[in-house]
């Protein structure tokens, strides 16, 4: 019965993420509640995700530095520019402009390879990206936001590359371990629906998650809520958009991988 519901998962992701997400919406308390399982779930859905890759793949990526640099120099650098030339020739208010252009100048998110890994997409470019981007992202981003908001941050690069370590490291170290002495290639091709299934698992719990708050936001300012939801999305498709755009030489696989990394 469980495998068959984790194939049935595994068939329907994108379904279950949206499901997640209305599921946060409508009951704060279960939002709430699952807050504090918020990193340690995404630390699990890149194990999972890690234990479907051939690291030989991610390796291979590694050895082909010019598409990873490109997008690095599009997503941490350009799409900031862009955005920031944007957000101010609309006028938006000042607080989400700022959201907007951080969002821009920020690396893809820790799930990306996930959520290519579901969507069929080039999940060890987007793992490679990932690694790269959060490793440079301690003096890129302070740079970007003094530069283009006139704002200064102050991360603690200790700090962060101790969360870095422990995130990516940790979870290529017990990924390693389980392909080592638990689970033999023959293994991860008969169960890989399975661990697809615990992936989108995984990713609803995020869904649900990263809602709380939103709801009770929405009823104490609706209007700034709506406007914040509709310039997230749009910013979002926009930089997918151009991601794929720029990168579509490269091959659509990878063009769409870039698109996804872009807008996240």
């Amino acid at each position: 019965m469980l495998s068959l519901s984790l194939k049935f998962l595994a068939g329907h992701a994108t379904k279950f993420l949206a499901f997640g997400v209305l599921t946060g919406l409508f009951l704060p308390p279960l939002a709430d509640f699952l807050r504090p399982a918020l990193a340690s779930t995404i630390f699990f859905s890149l194990v999972l995700s890690l234990l479907r890759l051939d690291f030989n793949d991610v390796v291979g990526q590694l050895r082909r530095p010019l598409l990873l640099m490109l997008f690095t120099g599009f997503g941490l650098f350009l799409s900031p520019v862009i955005m920031s030339i944007v957000v101010e020739a609309i006028h938006l208010p000042t607080g989400l402009a700022i959201g907007l252009v951080l969002m821009a100048a920020s690396a893809p998110i820790m799930t990306a390879p996930t959520f290519a890994l579901i969507l069929g997409l080039e999940a060890s470019f987007a793992i490679a990206v990932v690694v790269l981007n959060h490793i440079l992202l301690p003096f890129t981003l302070p740079a970007m936001s003094l530069w283009l908001l006139n704002l200064e941050m102050q991360i603690s690069l200790g700090e962060f590359m101790g969360r870095l370590l422990l995130m990516i490291g940790g979870g290529f170290a017990v990924a390693i371990i389980l392909k080592r002495f638990a689970l033999t290639p023959v293994r991860l091709r008969h169960h890989a629906l399975h661990i697809d299934g615990l992936v989108v698992v995984c990713l609803v719990v995020i869904a649900i998650a990263i809602m709380a708050g939103v709801t009770e936001t929405f009823f104490a300012r609706p209007k700034f809520v709506l406007i914040t939801i509709v310039a997230a999305f749009l910013a979002n498709v926009t930089l997918q958009i151009m991601g794929s755009l720029i990168f579509l030489p490269a091959g659509r696989r990878i063009a769409f991988t870039t698109g996804h990394m872009a807008g996240n």
